[in-house]
């Protein structure tokens, strides 16, 4: 792989992935009013080792309940916050080398709650031709043009440039967040669950227009959901996180056929199904989700795990090793590092 990063037009038609992430570590330390001053604040680990390719013209989803941290994963991907350990490359390169003007047009980002990501006191055709004033010397008629062309992609008409997002329903906001991202033709785009703000019937629109506008601009996407059928019906490989850590990747349709992590398999398992007549084999998990603070020693899953060995679960941490067509952090699946 090319690491300078430097010829944009020779990179583009070789195997290295859009964006990689390398041994990811996120820590943030926490303020407490019962602190003394002097006293070092405990520290909650967000992300801990998290590594992911996506390729072009690839959605890559990423799962898992909240709070194990997903969307920390998005913001450290668009270099919206730095990471404490490891490194985020886009197209061979680390992010925070890039100027702010070369890589924003570049990566660009949908946030989760369409009621807030807007500004409430800007027109739609300020909010979504904004970064075409920063990013291009386009004049105004020129911006103008190139807004009502994106504003027609997503589904939205030319009387709606002048109008404010309280105007909108969700649906529509969602669609003016997805005009905005697209406005710079950027190459890789992170969706930070842009559904989950949604009803159903509005979510299955604009998923399906998300794939026809992926596909039509053969755009890289980071893909983050809880809701597993999601998953399913999007993203081409799959990553499943749990307390920051990813314990299982492989392509989406082999996961779901066969999860091998049994946290896979619980999330799978507890996912509603429309098939009435479809029972599941529902796997129990006990206890709580650990602390991330106070992290366990061995595997973060061994406390809650239905299948865990006793004496190596709770004692040695898994790594994210290969087991057939994909990576999988489980001691059943690799027993020679689990008889150390």
């Amino acid at each position: 792989m090319d690491k300078t990063g430097t010829d944009h037009h020779s990179e583009e038609g070789g195997d290295a992935p859009l964006i990689e992430v390398r041994d990811l570590g996120m820590s943030f330390p926490m303020r407490s009013g019962t602190s003394l001053p002097w006293e070092t604040p405990p520290v909650v680990r967000a992300v801990d080792g998290v590594n992911v390719a996506v390729g072009a013209n690839e959605i890559f989803g990423l799962a898992g309940e909240s709070g194990c941290g997903k969307s920390t994963v998005a913001r450290l991907v668009m270099g919206l916050i730095d990471p404490t350990d490891g490194e985020v490359l886009f197209r061979g390169r680390p992010i925070q080398t890039y100027a702010a003007g070369d890589i924003r047009p570049r990566v660009q980002m949908v946030f989760q709650d369409p009621y807030t990501s807007l500004n409430p006191r800007r027109t739609i055709g300020r909010i979504v031709g904004d970064p075409l004033i920063i990013h291009t010397r386009m004049n105004a008629a020129e911006r103008r043009q190139r807004i009502m062309q994106v504003l027609h992609r997503v589904g939205l008409a030319d009387y709606h440039y002048d109008r404010y997002p309280h105007e909108f329903s969700g649906g529509q906001r969602q669609r003016i967040a997805i005009a905005r991202a697209l406005i710079l033709d950027p190459e890789f785009l992170v969706l930070d669950e842009p559904t989950s703000a949604l009803d159903v019937s509005v979510q299955a629109v604009i998923l399906n227009m998300i794939l026809e506008l992926q596909a039509e601009m053969q755009l890289g996407c980071l893909f983050i959901t809880h809701d597993l059928n999601l998953m399913r019906f999007l993203a081409h490989r799959t990553g499943v996180m749990y307390l920051g850590q990813i314990v299982e990747v492989g392509p989406t349709q082999d996961i779901f056929a066969e999860p091998l992590h049994p946290y896979t398999r619980a999330l799978i398992d507890a996912t509603p199904q429309p098939d009435p007549d479809r029972v599941n084999a529902q796997v129990p998990l006990e206890g709580e989700i650990p602390s991330n603070i106070n992290r366990p020693t061995g595997c973060a899953f061994a406390s809650r795990c239905p299948v865990r060995i006793d004496g190596t679960c709770d004692r040695i941490a898994p790594a994210l090793k290969p087991v057939g067509g994909r990576l999988v952090a489980c001691h059943l699946h690799h027993p020679a590092e689990a008889g150390r």
